[in-house]
């Protein structure tokens, strides 16, 4: 499993540009705790940020993935596509988190996190 790093206090941009160059070039896979307000970020599937942070004490309904793009401008920053946002009984039927108090939810968590 590639490097995941769960963030729970602040962590510069920077770090997010070098997780980004030692994956996918461009992008950071990353798994939030809406709960928890904590995210993991890095590895090759958001599964395995997903799989991170229930070992290490979160609950499956309150995770939901997405994507940062750090050379991005702030609209394109965080996309909110993921495989493991299909979930038929939390109401999301596809690979977007269709709820957009979720996505407020993780911006606001990430935007706390990413300085």
């Amino acid at each position: 499993m590639q490097n995941i790093i769960i963030v729970n206090k602040k962590i510069n941009l920077a770090e997010i540009k070098k997780l980004a160059s030692e994956t996918f070039g461009d992008m950071v896979k990353g798994v939030a705790d809406i709960e928890r307000k904590i995210i993991a970020l890095g590895g090759e599937m958001h599964a395995d940020a997903e799989e991170i942070l229930l070992a290490n004490g979160s609950v499956q309904a309150n995770l939901w993935g997405f994507n940062i793009y750090p050379e991005q401008s702030p609209e394109n920053f965080i996309e909110f596509h993921s495989l493991i946002n299909i979930r038929p009984a939390q109401n999301n039927r596809s690979m977007n988190i269709e709820s957009k108090e979720i996505q407020n939810s993780i911006k606001e968590i990430i935007q706390s996190l990413i300085v």
